[in-house]
């Protein structure tokens, strides 16, 4: 669980003085009994700087608190309260008050290490502040408790006529509903509310495109993209919930990216991609996401370096950006490398986990130990990867035959095999190691002017092999793989015993039986055996004819 939020307020009108002030609190520790979060703290570190940089507050009057106890979190507020309240007392003076929270919590309390803070009490000093306008977030379990006890609903979208700013006003943006779980996400390093949250501040929520983003916008834009993303995961579907009370007509807006477009860059996404955005390289830090979806193609980034992943239905594109103050760069997929999902998952940036495909190829084994020709044939198969191992099932068969002047025999593969290997990535291709067995059918079909029985016979073998994979084209990859076989068979290439006589029979002829393959090179050796003369062997009797 994590948690974060922005906001910014558009005076009512140009010549009144509004000061903003933020408590921004995250805390990865929770009670002795709850597991450790990770980005609870980093999300709280990015709101406040997205309150910043887009926002309009002030650093001086901006507290980050991380790590912290219940104690120095009331403490906080109640300074800050006073210090609106000074604010407030000038001629035309307002303020806003934001409050956010990313960490532990249940229905009734924060859990600020082993501290508690009643959420009760914490929405009572927001209430009772002096600002025009308070809003409190909270990114944490069950926090939705905040807007059910105070008769909130889930809104996916309110609307708020006007320009200027509500007379008073006080909103509740939770990430949850009362009885659910926050989640947060390895992949994002984030959680999935506040992810959604500040990319929608960034300027993906800004659905009418005036460059500003408004607090129904940035909701509205947080709502849907936590519910979908979160309906993939195993701790199911996350549902932020929102109340609000204002008096009077006035427009809430939180960010407003086009102000600043001149000291920061704006990055703009083709309509058919989802974007992710990580500063410097692909092991950075996530900054923000274009959702496929969203109507606003744009955001506001600081200038600087940013790893790019661009996301399709079958295809992902990843590279490098150089977002330079006052630019304008568009995301062009022909200037990123293509990397298809199967080997995603390989480098772990898939939330899928597991990848699979239908193989299909030719094959060519060395000679047989029966045979004089090479083993042509074809295969089909299953392959699984993971994120780095993989393993692959196949099917497959081949023909291989040897003739000479007396015999000629067609033998035949067939193999069922099961593979299990490790796989590296290296530039475009994917090298493969692996280690393997199976069963092997070997049939021979015998032919001769006598007779000769055909055999079958199953062999047990074990393989160990390597690979490349090629990425192409949509689903496609291309393998060229090798592996050296094992096989554990018995291979008759003479029947004669050693009780058997060695001389020859009498007719002055050598007899073998219908097991035996008689090659090429024995042809001259039998000749000179007969006298010269080429005589038909009856291989079923073993008689000289």
């Amino acid at each position: 669980m994590a948690a974060c939020f922005v906001l910014w307020l558009v005076p009512a009108i140009a010549h009144a003085s509004i000061e903003r002030f933020a408590v921004i609190i995250g805390s990865n520790r929770g009670q002795p009994d709850d597991q450790d979060l990770r980005y609870a703290e980093s999300d709280a570190s990015h709101m406040f700087e997205v309150l910043r940089d887009l926002g309009g507050f002030q650093p001086a009057n901006m507290v980050l608190l991380r790590d912290e106890n219940a104690d120095t979190v009331l403490r906080t507020l109640i300074t800050v309260n006073d210090r609106i309240r000074t604010a407030t007392s000038l001629p035309d003076g307002q303020a806003l008050l934001f409050v956010y929270y990313s960490g532990h919590a249940d229905a009734e309390d924060l859990h600020l290490g082993e501290t508690r803070l009643p959420i009760s009490q914490l929405a009572q000093l927001a209430r009772g502040s002096s600002a025009t306008f308070r809003l409190v977030v909270l990114d944490a379990c069950r926090s939705g408790s905040l807007t059910r006890v105070k008769g909130g609903k889930i809104r996916p979208k309110f609307e708020l006529p006007g320009e200027r700013m509500p007379e008073d006003g006080l909103a509740f943006l939770t990430a949850t509903a009362a009885n659910e779980d926050a989640q947060e996400s390895d992949e994002l390093r984030a959680s999935f509310f506040t992810h959604a949250l500040i990319s929608g501040l960034l300027g993906a929520a800004d659905h009418d495109k005036s460059g500003e983003v408004a607090l129904d916008e940035a909701y509205r834009y947080a709502y849907e993209q936590t519910v979908r993303t979160t309906s993939r995961t195993l701790s199911g579907t996350q549902h932020p919930a929102f109340r609000y009370d204002f008096r009077g007509q006035g427009s809430v807006v939180l960010t407003r990216p086009e102000a600043y477009a001149n000291e920061r860059a704006t990055i703009r996404v083709p309509r058919e991609y989802g974007v992710l955005l990580l500063r410097d390289a692909a092991e950075g830090a996530v900054v923000a996401e274009v959702a496929a979806h969203a109507p606003q193609r744009s955001i506001s980034l600081r200038p600087g370096k940013y790893f790019v992943r661009a996301r399709a239905d079958r295809v992902l594109y990843e590279g490098l950006l150089d977002a330079r103050a006052g630019a304008v760069i568009t995301v062009d997929t022909t200037q990123l490398q293509r990397i298809e999902y199967a080997r995603l998952i390989r480098k772990g940036q898939s939330s899928g986990g597991l990848a699979h495909a239908l193989e299909l190829g030719a094959r060519v084994r060395s000679t047989l130990g029966n045979a004089q020709t090479a083993c042509l044939g074809a295969f089909i198969g299953y392959a699984l990867d993971t994120e780095q191992l993989g393993a692959r099932a196949r099917i497959s068969a081949c023909t291989s035959s040897f003739d000479n002047s007396y015999v000629g025999a067609t033998t035949n593969a067939y193999d069922a095999d099961l593979r299990v290997y490790r796989a590296w990535d290296i530039s475009l291709l994917t090298l493969e190691l692996g280690l393997g067995g199976g069963l092997s059918l070997f049939t021979q079909d015998l032919a001769t002017r006598g007779e000769a029985s055909n055999r079958k016979t199953l062999v047990p073998f074990v393989a160990l092999g390597g690979g490349a994979v090629l990425d192409m084209w949509s689903a496609t990859y291309l393998t060229l793989d090798a592996a050296a076989e094992t096989h554990f068979m018995r291979l008759r290439l003479d029947s004669t015993s050693p009780a058997q006589p060695k001389s020859p029979p009498s007719s002055g002829c050598t007899c073998r039986s219908a097991p035996d393959i008689i090659s090429e090179r024995q042809v001259p050796r039998l000749l000179r055996e007969r006298g010269g003369q080429p005589r038909p062997l009856d291989l079923a009797s073993g008689a000289c004819n």
